[in-house]
Parts: C-alpha cells; structure tokens; sequence
C-alpha cells in the first residue's frame, strides 16, 4: 500500500511499503521531515517531473566499516598518497558533482534542485556530511550522506579518477567512528568491497541503537 502524506509530520509504519520499498508519497524535503525519515530508515528518491517518493526496501544494503575488503592494489594506491582526503570541506561542490556524473544505464540525475537545496540545509545545520578527495588542489571524487545514530546513510558519491570515490568509501570506514554505512541498495561495485544484504528489521534495529 502506498500512502500519500499531507503537511502533517509522520510516516508510515516502513513494514507496509511495497516489495519494491515504495512507502509513500507527497510531503516535501524539509529538514524535520527529512530527518524523521532518516530515524525510522525511509529516504526519498525521486526524478525530476515526479512527486516526491519515499522508499524502505525490505532488504537493506549496508557496509560494516570494520569488514571493508580492500585489495592489494587499493593498498597500494592508499600509501602512495597520491590523494588527500577532507571531511566537510567543501560540501556542496561534492553533492553537485554527484549530480552532475552520469550513471551507467540511468538518464539524467535524480538528484535535482529541489534535492540540492534539501541537502544542503542538512549539511549547514549539521546532519548531512561529505568526504572529498583531492589530487594537488583538484577535487577528483568524495560522497556524501546523512549521519544516525553513528550509521551513515550515504546518499551518493562520484569519480573524476580511477579509485577517488573507493578512497572516500574507505577513509569513511577507517576514521569517521560509525557502526554502519548504508548503501541503501545493492551493486555490484560495493559488494566487492564487502557491502551485504540485511533484512530491513535488522537494518532498523542497527538504526535505533545508540553508541
């Protein structure tokens, strides 16, 4: 069932979303809205002439920070140095980066004006964050997410250079102190690097423990 939301702040019950996650629909991208999605494991996801849609697979794809696979190569490339990582530098030219990279099999970007603005109110208030990667003073890769409870809800991330956004991944793994990074949904690419399926009842669980 598909329920359409009104100007009152609530969700629906996640377990009542579609198979293919789509719980509702409606609302806007409000901060208090966004985050109350956020806390009960609903993230929107929408094109740009739809209305805005609210999702909670059953099955949630997440990485455990501490169970990152990182090959010999990636190793390699990590102590060369050839990239620096920042943390909160430079926010908003990470998001629209993301927006602006195109997708294997996807036309245009699903994150539009509208999301632009919703996330950038989250990062200037504190919740929404971002990881840059950088050659000499080049951004070449980094992603972004919202932080819960110590799980980060990654949103998007991109690659200007082989291995900049896999070295965003991993440095958020290795020094951003969270018990969770979640991917939302599966791919290929962040399974080989250790990201598994949950059930969404224990991806909520995962979500409303604090510490």
């Amino acid at each position: 069932m598909i329920f359409q939301l009104n100007d009152e702040l609530v969700f629906p019950d996640p377990s009542l979303a579609e198979e293919d996650g789509l719980l509702a629909i409606g609302g806007d991208l409000s901060l208090e809205r966004l985050l109350l999605a956020y806390q009960n494991g609903i993230f929107p996801w929408f094109n740009e002439d739809d209305p805005i849609l609210w999702y909670s697979p059953p099955e949630r794809f997440v990485l455990v920070p501490k169970e990152i696979k990182i090959s010999k190569s990636m190793n390699q490339l990590l102590r060369s140095k050839k990239f620096k990582v920042t943390r909160n530098q430079n926010f908003d030219a990470v998001i629209r980066s993301c927006a602006n990279s195109e997708r294997k099999g996807q036309n245009g970007t699903w994150i539009n004006n509208l999301m632009l603005g919703a996330y950038l109110n989250l990062h200037k208030k504190g919740f929404a964050h971002s990881i840059e990667v950088w050659e000499n003073d080049a951004l070449v890769g980094g992603l972004y997410g919202v932080l819960v409870n110590r799980v980060f809800c990654g949103e998007s991330m991109f690659s200007k250079k082989s291995n900049a956004s896999k070295t965003a991944l991993i440095w958020l793994c290795q020094n951003a102190n969270i018990k969770l990074i979640d991917c939302q949904v599966y791919t290929e690419h962040l399974e080989s690097m250790g990201a598994k399926l949950i059930d969404r009842a224990v991806f909520l669980g995962q979500l409303h423990q604090n510490g």
